[in-house]
This record gives C-alpha cells, structure tokens and sequence, in this order.
C-alpha cells in the first residue's frame, strides 16, 4: 500500500485538485498571458505571490552553479506553482518558464486571505497540494543517487498525461529532469519498452504496465 500512495502518478481530477477547486481564487480578477520560453518566476527571488496556471504548460527547474538545469516538473492547466516558497516565505528554489503561450493567474496573501474567507472548502485542497508538492521535491532528492531505470520509473509514474495517456517529453528532457544522459534516457527507454511497460512515441512516452513500473521503481 505505501508504494502506491509514494508513487501514483500525481494527476488529480479537476474535481478533487484541479481548475473547478482552484476557481475560485480568480474571482473577478484577469490572467496574465505569457509567451512560449517566458520566465515566470526565478530561483533564489523571494516569494510574494504564487501562481495559478490557467491554460498552457510550464516547466519548472533548478539551476546549478555549474550553469546546468535539472527539470522537476512540467505543471498543465489547473496546477499551482511556486506555492511551497510562498507559504515559507523562502527564497525560490526553483525557475518556471513557460513551455508554450500559457494564461497565469497570480495570488498573493490579501488575494488568497480574501479566497479563503469567501470558499473555506478550499483549504483541505491547499494542504493536499503543499503535501504533494513536498513529496514531489523529496522524491527528487531521494533518487538522485538511484540506478538509471529507477530513475526514470518513478519520473515517469510522477508526470500528468496527455488526454491519450502519453507523456509529452523527448528524451533529452527526461534526461535533464533525472540527471542522465540523452544516451543513457533512450537506452533505458528501450528496455522498459522491449518488457512491455511503456510504449515509445515521438517526442511521447505511453506508460503501459503502471504496477510492473511501479514495482521496478522501488526495487533496492
């Protein structure tokens, strides 16, 4: 039971965790439209506000000294971002740039006082998703030092779907997301697709067998 709550792919129904719960935080209020390759928040600034993604993708990743980036996630239509720093009051840990032309709303502490005090139901959700957000940021951490198949198990098992149920990433992403080479990201791909547990398109990944995945995962 515990590997399948550590490990389930974190893609909520926009009934539970997405836009109809989030909604109401853009009460009267407009989002901002940015441009595909557009920052939205960088690393290390601090945190007055955090976002709402209204409609596009976005990906978010850390910045190494050595000038090298390492992507954590990519968010889609209906997930907050950069809501853990917010909530600390912390600088950033990480950068967000938009992946193509997105609609962004943002909200800071008068905006999400005002939310709470109009729609209290929203506050389970809010702690939900900073939990989820933790654990996402611990699983990084945690598998950095993992094999390269266990890696990009549990990457892959973490990533919301297309509506046909593929991933959208090339391999050179994943590779960036994991800490692996392009090489090292296609030759594993290969194994898990001749074992029949993803199935390879362009620029797409269609996880087949998600229990076996998961199973490989958290295997020591």
């Amino acid at each position: 039971m515990q590997t399948v709550i550590q490990y389930q792919r974190r893609n909520f129904s926009s009934e539970v965790m997405g836009m109809v719960v989030w909604d109401p935080l853009a009460e009267g209020r407009a989002p901002r439209t940015y441009r595909a390759g557009q920052l939205v928040y960088l690393q290390g600034a601090s945190p007055d506000c955090f976002y709402y993604l209204v409609s596009g993708s976005v990906r978010s990743f850390i910045s190494t000294p050595a000038g090298e980036e390492r992507v954590l996630a990519v968010h889609r239509a209906g997930d907050l971002m950069g809501e853990a720093s917010f909530f600390d009051g912390c600088p950033r840990v990480t950068s967000a740039m938009a992946l193509e032309d997105c609609r962004i709303l943002t909200v800071n502490r008068e905006q999400l006082d005002a939310a709470f005090q109009r729609h209290p139901e929203l506050a389970l959700p809010m702690l939900q998703y900073l939990a989820r957000t933790v654990r996402l940021l611990s699983d990084h951490v945690g598998a950095s030092s993992l094999p390269a198949q266990q890696r990009i198990a549990r990457w892959l098992l973490n990533q919301p779907t297309a509506e046909d149920g593929s991933i959208r990433v090339t391999h050179e992403g994943i590779g960036q997301a994991v800490g692996l080479s392009r090489v090292t990201v296609s030759r594993v791909l290969g194994e898990l697709a001749a074992q029949g547990l993803v199935e390879l398109g362009y620029r797409s990944v269609t996880v087949l067998e998600r229990v076996r995945l998961d199973h490989l995962a958290v295997e020591s």
